[in-house]
């Protein structure tokens, strides 16, 4: 193996990069956005487990100086009893989307690996190698092609051009940033709140700010578009609850809001070809409900870099990485649609 392009600069793509060079495999990174990726205004929980693929490609010490503990869970109802609470199997961190982007591309350039930015890949073609065509007309070429771009991802149609299209969840999604702390959470700690219209949850991390997301049942389209019309959806669902949901969204500035529709993709039945493979989104997108994205991603890259290193043909590595991964991610997407139609 002597070069792997990879489509994508998110979590998938970049950790791929980082394990593929702890292990002596040269690759390059091609990011479609200008910086950043998709959805960089949410926030999300790396899991213990994401947290041990994280150690293994020599990232998790970076994360964590960039994010906080998230140690348990507090459950409340819509007239804000009290319901109980569980821990988070740690170690667990929440950070920003954009600040793992930037962690695991900081470390990416350090170490050397080439990252390029507004390469949108439109095309490949493979044969001995790979060949990919980027929509600003330049091409690159390698042994293999990975396509950690996402749930929408081209690579996913290049390998399978009847592969599934994403699956909206029936839910809306909105992240936001409060100022303060005007529900008094402790900082290592979710309180979720199953509301009468919405699932509700917040976390107050040290920062200066509660981050709190929402998920609002509804028809794919009936959401909003503006940043402002988003933050006045999630407020109009949680008013009528008997919780800190409301205080929450009224101390928060519209521009400090993102929202959403939630998708995701029950099976892809075809990981790979000869010379291309998926990781992450990609693959297997789950709901937001289990809190596994970037989790699942990272072990992925682990995985599929063993795997390149142990076997010669690319094939057989793709063979070997899909094995080993695609049961337990299909358990935790299925998973992830039963949590996400029990609560919101």
């Amino acid at each position: 193996m002597t070069k792997v392009l990879i489509a994508g600069g998110g979590v998938a793509g970049t950790a791929t990069a980082l394990a593929l060079h702890q292990l002596g495999i040269p690759a390059q990174v091609y990011e479609a956005h200008p910086s950043g990726g998709d959805d960089a205004g949410a926030f999300l929980t790396v899991m213990a487990n994401g947290m041990a693929a994280l150690a293994a490609i020599g990232a998790a010490e970076s994360v964590v100086d960039a994010s906080y503990p998230a140690a348990a869970v507090a459950l409340s109802d819509a007239a804000g009893r009290h319901l109980g609470n569980r821990p988070i199997p740690g170690p667990a961190r929440t950070l920003r989307r954009a600040t793992l982007y930037r962690v695991l591309q900081d470390l990416a350039v350090a170490r050397g690996i080439p990252v390029r930015h507004g390469s949108r890949l439109v095309d490949a073609a493979a044969g001995r190698g790979v060949e990919v065509r980027f929509a600003d007309g330049s091409r690159a070429a390698g042994d293999v092609l990975v396509g950690a771009d996402g749930i929408h991802s081209p690579t996913r149609r290049l390998i399978d051009p009847q592969a599934p299209t994403p699956r909206y969840t029936g839910r809306h999604v909105v992240y936001g940033y409060a100022d303060g702390d005007p529900a008094g959470g402790a900082p290592d700690t979710y309180h979720m709140v199953s509301g009468g219209r919405a699932f509700f949850g917040y976390t107050a991390p040290g920062d200066g700010r509660t981050w709190w997301f929402a998920r609002i049942g509804g028809e794919r389209g009936a959401g909003a578009t503006t940043a402002a019309q988003w933050r006045e959806f999630a407020l109009d669902a949680v008013r009528d609850d008997a919780t800190p949901a409301a205080l929450i969204i009224e101390a928060t500035d519209a521009a400090a809001v993102v929202g959403g529709e939630s998708y995701d993709i029950p099976t892809t039945p075809h990981w790979h070809n000869d010379r291309m493979v998926l990781v992450g989104d990609a693959a297997h997108a789950a709901s937001p409900a289990a809190a596994q994205g970037a989790s699942m991603a990272l072990e992925d890259a682990v995985a599929l870099a063993e795997a390149l290193r142990a076997h010669a043909d690319p094939a057989a590595a793709f063979a070997a990485y899909e094995e080993r991964r695609r049961a337990e991610t299909e358990e935790t997407v299925a998973a992830s649609a039963r949590l996400n139609s029990a609560s919101g």
